[in-house]
């Protein structure tokens, strides 16, 4: 003899489908809003690291104290009004100072870049103020960047992220340096 179930469509969807579904489309909302998000790059200012058009995952910044030289940093431009990718380069209270040549000193030490591979754009003397940050572009010749912003410096309240993975296109899949 068969069992005979009750067979209620509509309780079967919502529990088999419509509540796995609103689930994952809630954790995904709540990783992206608190742990990471993805960006796609809109300029060659981060040549070569980085290419117009590439997609990369990157981490919420919650405590700045752990940011470095070096690191490549999503944040907002208030300026600008818009977001934007660059490397960090100046700390709170360093003294950033760029040769004619390109050349890049920081508090009085050369800074060696292999990253960069089109040095040039304006020279010039920084000094970051407290609680703020100063950004470059790797593609110096054609980035537009904190030498010619007029607010030189980004408030750390404005840092967004820090750019981890390249993911597309994916025969560049790497981590992001």
């Amino acid at each position: 003899m068969k069992d005979i179930k009750n067979n209620s469509t509509g309780v079967n969807i919502m529990k088999d489908w419509l509540l796995p579904i609103a689930a994952a489309i809630l954790i995904a909302i709540i990783i992206n809003k608190t742990l990471f998000f993805m960006i796609e790059v809109p300029s060659s200012s981060m040549y070569p690291t980085i290419k117009i058009g590439d997609r990369i995952a990157v981490t919420r910044i919650y405590n700045t104290n752990k940011l470095q030289r070096g690191d490549i940093i999503v944040f907002n431009s208030k300026e600008l009004g818009i977001v934007l990718v660059k490397r960090l380069i100046g700390l709170p209270g360093d003294m950033v100072d760029i040769k004619e040549n390109g050349e890049l000193y920081i508090n009085g030490k050369h800074k060696s870049e292999p990253y960069v591979i089109q040095n040039g754009g304006k020279s010039g003397t920084f000094k970051v103020p407290a609680n703020s940050y100063f950004f470059l572009g790797d593609n110096r010749r054609d980035s537009f960047d904190a030498r010619e912003w007029k607010n030189h410096y980004i408030p750390a309240d404005d840092l967004v992220g820090k750019a981890q993975v390249l993911l597309f296109p994916f025969n560049r899949i790497k981590i992001v340096k």
